[in-house]
């Protein structure tokens, strides 16, 4: 990339065009969703993982959800790098971080939740018949 694209990107107009009013609206609605999608994942992982239950829906949806938080980590990323105004990076990568950290570090935790409820399946069905 040469100095004049650089300048062209640093110059970029801003996506949207009240980003102030933007960055308080994505941020408080998008970040409420956010909020409410993390609460139904731990719910949904607290009471099934233990049971061995839903695991296609629990790991599925685990999943959605650090898929979004990479696209919106990737969407600030991009409007850093394009000058784009505070108000509207900072949603995207604050949200799009939490969501990606937090949602990837407790996969491993929600499979061994699972794997443990298999396990004890499996040492209840060995006593039942043996």
């Amino acid at each position: 990339m040469d100095l004049t694209t650089c300048l062209y990107l640093a110059d970029a107009e801003p996506w949207f065009s009240d980003p102030d009013r933007f960055g308080a609206m994505f941020g408080g609605f998008a970040g409420a969703g956010v909020g409410v999608l993390g609460g139904l994942i731990g719910t949904l992982a607290g009471v099934f993982a233990p049971r061995g239950k839903a695991r296609g829906l629990v790991m599925g949806t685990m999943v959605f959800a650090a898929s979004l938080g990479a696209m919106m980590l990737a969407t600030g990323i991009v409007a850093v790098s394009t000058g784009q105004p505070y108000a509207i990076w900072y949603p995207f990568v604050l949200m799009g971080g939490v969501l990606t950290v937090v949602t990837t570090s407790l996969i491993p935790v929600v499979r061994r939740a699972y794997k443990g409820a298999e396990d004890r399946q499996l040492e209840a069905e060995g006593l039942r018949h043996g």
